[in-house]
């Protein structure tokens, strides 16, 4: 989910259960996990009268994926 925000600006909900290919459940859950960690932000809007959800990484969460990529990488080095 990390890395999927990390190549964009922001993300809608709809958008990122489609790319990740998960149930609405699912993928509210781990948003509200990535939330309390301070991960992603989440704004809820309403945009022509229906409420929209998007998320973005913020800096902690691009500091979060960056160090996980390098754990993978020494992995697998």
């Amino acid at each position: 989910m990390l890395t999927v925000l990390a190549e964009v600006p922001k993300a809608d909900f709809v958008a990122l259960r489609e790319t990740l290919d998960v149930t609405a459940g699912n993928l509210s859950r781990h948003l509200a996990v990535l939330e309390e960690a301070g991960y992603v932000q989440i704004d809820k809007v309403f945009e022509a009268r229906k409420p929209r959800t998007w998320a973005r990484i913020t800096r902690a969460g691009r500091t979060a994926l960056a160090g996980e990529l390098q754990s993978l990488r020494e992995l697998l080095g």
